[in-house]
């Protein structure tokens, strides 16, 4: 059973930075792929980033490139989500997922981590 585990969030101002933390664990395998989606209150849960298992493929949605970054960490099964210059309109709740063939389609979902930037 693969558990997603998200750390991190928390209330922030316009312009601060913030990291979330993914960690998994379970049964994974080298084809699986780690992503980020956020929901903003009464919006879509839209897609964010994604980066591959081994770390070598990495997406970054238009909407946050140039500001978020994703990473991970092979020793602790961690993939991190960096955010910088937040803005208001990042508020939202950011979910973790694990997507076991990288195809597109997320298997597992983390419970998700409040980030709420005040202006």
């Amino acid at each position: 059973q693969v558990q997603l585990v998200e750390s991190g969030g928390g209330l922030v101002q316009a312009g601060d930075s913030l990291s979330l933390t993914c960690e998994a664990s379970g049964r994974i395998t080298s084809r699986a792929a780690v992503g980020w989606f956020r929901e903003p209150p009464g919006k879509d849960r839209d897609f964010i980033v994604a980066i591959s298992w081994d770390g070598t493929i990495k997406y970054v949605a238009d909407s946050v490139k140039g500001r978020f970054a994703v990473s991970r960490d092979n020793a602790k099964n961690s993939v991190y989500l960096a955010m910088n210059n937040l803005k208001p309109e990042d508020t939202a709740v950011y979910y973790c997922t694990l997507d076991l063939e990288s195809d597109g389609r997320p298997d597992y979902w983390g419970q998700g981590t409040q980030v709420t930037v005040s202006s």
